[in-house]
């Protein structure tokens, strides 16, 4: 039997901290966009050139590393396709003639699927940044309407050569059924989430973005997605939390006054530039950028930078007018030549946001042989009364210490216990909030994080 002793500290960490974008160092920063791009390719609102024009002042001025164009015209899939409307060479358009134009040589595009069958003569295509990030594999999640596809990516670390490890990112695009009943859109979210519970004992980094056409917060689709009781599945809608600059509930197309900086629909107050899409100006919040509790909590390398969430363009005060109608306030939210694109381009304003990336260290060999070890000590997470630890049998029998810090580092309780079982219980009576639970116990050194509700 060891007798190795056992150090289990908790550090608490508040979990609406105004200063949390500096509280984690970060290597780098991946800027996410998604855009609803009214049937783009139809020709409806203009040429391919013209209104490549337009995207391509958008995306120079977001920088975006990972860009999800909604409703674009469904794209063949090869020549010989009988469901696809667009050519085949169109999302090479897209990337040559707007996205490369803006910044040379950087985007790419992920694995196009059609398993609908273009049923809605629409898709949804994923941009990525290949400088920073390789596509891996692209797999449906639901098929019907058009399908909603889970892409994997993985981000292009400078360690990876010595470290052999690196972050993973997974992005769900989706258009969904619109109209004033949720039901068909309720199914579409039950059955993504359905898809993932069958892939993942817990969301790992995952961004669920695009356009879901959601009326108000209590949708069940949109509850289901963002309110879940079963928090290993919950995404986050980063305006609500931990921006904090909304609380539910909200019905934003009833009352647009609740969430007048969020609104996406749309660009537009009347018929001009032309009769394309929706019109009466910023009414409604259709398209969000949802993010899962390890991006929100920064769990594994990749954290949501708070307050980087945008309807792009909207600043406020455009419920029923124009994005760029300067005649009660001039909207100064962007360059004047990106607000008139977003008018031109489409009638939806694109979301954005940003993340910060940490860098995969390098692990040494005395830390490596104590890996597996350290990767069996786990936590429950969320907590409620009880914090419990799950020790590895090896482990069984030792001696072991908790200590309680608050933000400040002082000292709240301590303990001294045995690991009986491979399980040790610790009251939780504390404050909801983010803890970081650092676990010692000879050359072993593992901090998990927590959160308590």
């Amino acid at each position: 039997m060891k007798s190795t002793f056992l150090s289990v500290t908790i550090l608490l960490v508040g979990i609406f901290i105004p200063s949390v974008k500096n509280c984690s160092a970060q290597d780098d920063t991946l800027r996410v966009m998604v855009y609803n791009t009214l049937h783009f390719g139809d020709g409806c609102q203009g040429t391919q050139a013209f209104l490549d024009g337009q995207l391509k002042k958008i995306v120079k001025y977001t920088n975006s590393d990972l860009i999800g164009l909604d409703k674009v015209q469904a794209i063949k899939l090869t020549n010989a396709d009988p469901y696809g409307i667009s050519p085949v060479w169109f999302a090479d358009s897209i990337a040559s003639q707007a996205l490369n134009a803006a910044y040379p040589g950087r985007y790419a595009y992920c694995t196009l699927t059609d398993d609908s069958k273009a049923n809605d003569n629409d898709m949804s295509v994923l941009f990525y940044n290949k400088n920073k990030l390789h596509f891996l594999t692209v797999k449906p999640l639901y098929v019907g309407q058009e399908d909603i596809d889970l892409f994997r990516l993985y981000y292009k670390d400078p360690n990876l050569s010595t470290t052999h490890d690196t972050t993973y990112l997974y992005v769900v695009l989706c258009h969904t059924i619109s109209g004033t009943s949720s039901a068909g859109r309720d199914g579409q979210a039950t059955t993504v989430i359905d898809s993932l519970k069958r892939m993942f004992t817990h969301l790992p980094n995952v961004i669920y973005m695009g356009d879901f056409n959601t009326h108000n917060s209590t949708e069940a689709g949109y509850k289901l997605i963002t309110q879940a009781t079963d928090t290993n599945y919950l995404f986050y809608d980063p305006p609500f939390h931990p921006d904090s600059k909304l609380i539910y509930p909200i019905d934003w197309q009833t009352n647009p006054n609740q969430a007048p900086s969020q609104l996406t629909t749309c660009t537009r107050a009347g018929s001009n530039p032309n009769s394309c899409g929706n019109n009466n100006g910023a009414y409604s919040w259709f398209d969000h950028i949802f993010l899962s509790r390890n991006i929100i909590y920064n769990y594994d390398y990749i954290r949501y930078i708070p307050n980087t969430w945008k309807s792009l363009g909207n600043d406020g005060n455009r419920i029923g007018i124009d994005i760029n109608d300067s005649s009660t306030i001039k909207n100064t939210s962007a360059p004047s030549s990106v607000i008139n694109a977003e008018w031109q381009f489409s009638d939806k304003y694109p979301v954005i946001a940003e993340l910060g990336v940490t860098y995969n260290k390098k692990v040494t060999t005395e830390a490596i042989s104590y890996q597996i070890e350290e990767q069996n000590i786990r936590v429950n997470n969320p907590v409620r009364d009880e914090i419990t630890i799950f020790f590895p049998s090896s482990m069984s029998g030792e001696k072991a210490n908790t200590e309680l810090y608050d933000i400040c580092g002082r000292l709240i309780s301590a303990k001294t216990f045995s690991i009986i079982n491979s399980m040790v219980k610790i009251n939780a009576n504390l404050t909801p909030g983010i803890y970081l639970l650092q676990i010692q116990s000879g050359k072993v050194n593992v901090t998990k994080k927590i959160v308590k509700q």
